[in-house]
């Protein structure tokens, strides 16, 4: 008697789990496609910038100050808040630690802390959009807002959470794991001043 596991009597295959990727690998990709390139196909040593350290230290300083602070500059009366949230899918195969989450009887509202002088961009959105994949997935509520809270500026910029802006989000996943597989060595940006205090600008001799 066949078994109806599969062809000839075999089991069926089992489901390979998808590429575990981060959050940030969304905001890289969308910045420098090479960017992710270099950390999974091909990892070299990155060199800290000023950026990344000076944020870290803006951001530990907020976060002291916003456990004191009232909601309402996020247009919310009451809420609660969590700071450095580690966040995991199985499903989409990607995790994260958000900055902020604010949750609310119905909603959340993610907050993704930025220092930048340049206002938010794409890449921004695409992180805070990856964010709201997770925490809709992790607390069964929905996300129709995030905030991009500009730490030079002190200012939290809110953005609607569209279904475009998620489905979006799970397109580029897809690109992404297809880059790693295939070991497909992307082009350059076409804004070369992304590339000025790029930490990897050194490994793009086509460009320098």
């Amino acid at each position: 008697m066949r078994s109806h596991g599969g062809p000839e009597g075999l089991a069926p295959s089992p489901k390979r789990e998808p590429l575990a990727l981060r959050v940030t690998d969304l905001k890289q990709y969308a910045y420098c496609k090479r960017i992710v390139f270099y950390q999974y196909v091909l990892p070299v040593e990155r060199r800290p910038t000023y950026k990344m350290e000076r944020g870290k230290i803006a951001q530990e300083e907020i976060q002291r100050l916003e456990g004191r602070r009232k909601l309402k500059r996020y247009g919310l009366e009451a809420g609660v808040r969590k700071f450095d949230l580690w966040l995991h899918s199985e499903i989409l195969g990607l995790s994260g630690k958000l900055d902020m989450l604010i949750e609310t009887g119905s909603e959340c509202f993610p907050v993704d802390f930025k220092w930048t002088r340049g206002g938010v961009h794409r890449n921004h959105l695409f992180q805070l959009g990856g964010y709201s994949l997770l925490v809709e997935e992790w607390f069964g509520k929905p996300v129709n807002t995030g905030f991009v809270y500009l730490l030079i500026q002190g200012d939290a910029v809110p953005y609607t959470i569209t279904a475009e802006l998620k489905e979006a989000c799970k397109a580029t996943l897809r690109e992404i794991r297809s880059m790693i597989r295939e070991e497909r060595f992307p082009d350059p940006p076409r804004e070369r001043a992304k590339c000025v205090e790029c930490e990897y600008q050194n490994y793009c001799r086509d460009i320098w």
